[in-house]
């Protein structure tokens, strides 16, 4: 007997032909993802497997943590490029950063001009712990300095999930949200799943990242998603193409 229900797709079957990614942490030894560059090697060889024609990776820079630069990043891309010129050709990789939403992001802001993931968009995370106090004024500091916010993965911010009219706040207040593809599949757990899923339905997502930084995200693309609303999650990939 033929099943009633249609199985549900494995993540890596729904990227899309020409697919650009904005979110990644594939530079070898400035944060949490990559270490040597062999796994810088073995991430992007991934990548291209998916079908990834260009990734703008964006190593996390976030005060007495992982205390990134335009010059310390842009010394790890240029070891990929040295190290591994085959894969540079076979994808087109540029660096951006993740910074991490707090008073000291806005000073940096002031003091130099921030990695963009193209003319002034710039991806912004905040704590998982809780959300700035001054959220909506380093929000509104950065916009003054004539940056368009792209925010990482809001579905992941716990602290938002029984609040949910403060992602319409969020979104008014203008920034992009940018959904992490693996939370489609439960790999941060049912709950944020839950959230991609609204978030999708509401049509609130403007761009996705894969946000890959090791082995076992690579191999969670193997995961079928879980959530009901992948039609649109396929219809939003496309969407990066704004990057191209």
């Amino acid at each position: 007997m033929l099943s009633l229900f249609k199985s549900k797709p494995k993540l890596a079957e729904l990227i899309p032909s020409g697919y650009v990614d904005i979110h990644s942490h594939v530079l070898p030894g400035i944060d949490d993802g990559a270490q040597k560059i062999k796994d810088s090697k073995f991430l992007l060889e991934s990548m291209i497997d998916f079908g990834f024609s260009k990734v703008i990776t964006t190593p996390h820079t976030m005060k007495n943590v992982w205390d990134n630069s335009t010059s310390s990043i842009g010394d790890a891309y240029n070891l990929v490029h040295s190290e591994l010129p085959e894969l540079s050709k076979q994808v087109s990789l540029q660096f951006a950063s993740e910074y991490f939403l707090d008073e000291n992001l806005i000073r940096l802001a002031q003091q130099e001009k921030l990695l963009s993931l193209k003319d002034n968009f710039i991806l912004i995370e905040m704590s998982y712990l809780n959300a700035p106090i001054q959220l909506y004024d380093f929000l509104f500091e950065l916009q003054l300095k004539g940056y368009q916010l792209v925010l990482a993965h809001p579905e992941r911010y716990n602290y938002f999930h029984s609040y949910k009219k403060e992602y319409q706040k969020l979104k008014k207040a203008g920034c992009l949200f940018q959904l992490n593809l693996l939370s489609t599949v439960g790999y941060y757990g049912k709950n944020v799943a839950e959230i991609a899923d609204y978030l999708l339905k509401e049509n609130l997502y403007d761009f996705v990242g894969s946000d890959i930084h090791h082995k076992n995200h690579v191999a969670a693309f193997q995961n079928k998603v879980m959530i009901k609303n992948y039609q649109i999650l396929e219809e939003t990939m496309p969407k990066n193409v704004f990057f191209k």
